[in-house]
């Protein structure tokens, strides 16, 4: 299904008017699109019944938890590395000791 009907039918939605044929049609050829009849007409059917409005905040919720998620998930992570941090340095140094004395044991 070509995109331009679906933008002419969230034109007239945006616009509060009927998801019609003839309003699909006419947003189409205002744009010097040549419509296509049996596109018009299943892009208008499969759109009955369809809250638009639920879907569209139900597109635009989904990035914004997808976007939350890493971050949330990322702190964790984040805090486990500066728990190691210490851990890991003072065990360079026993290391570094270790091999200081081997030179001068």
């Amino acid at each position: 299904m070509g995109l331009e009907y679906i933008y002419a039918a969230l034109m007239l939605h945006e616009a509060k008017k009927e998801i019609s044929e003839k309003g699909v049609s006419g947003i189409v050829k205002s744009a010097g699109i040549e419509p296509n009849e049996a596109l018009v007409k299943a892009t208008v059917d499969n759109l009955k019944g369809i809250n638009i409005e639920e879907v569209l905040n139900s597109a635009i919720a989904a990035p914004v938890a997808v976007a939350a998620a890493p971050a949330g998930g990322a702190a964790p992570a984040a805090e486990k590395k500066e728990e190691k941090k210490p851990e890991d340095e003072e065990k360079k140094k026993e290391e570094a000791a270790a091999g200081l004395s081997s030179l001068f044991g």
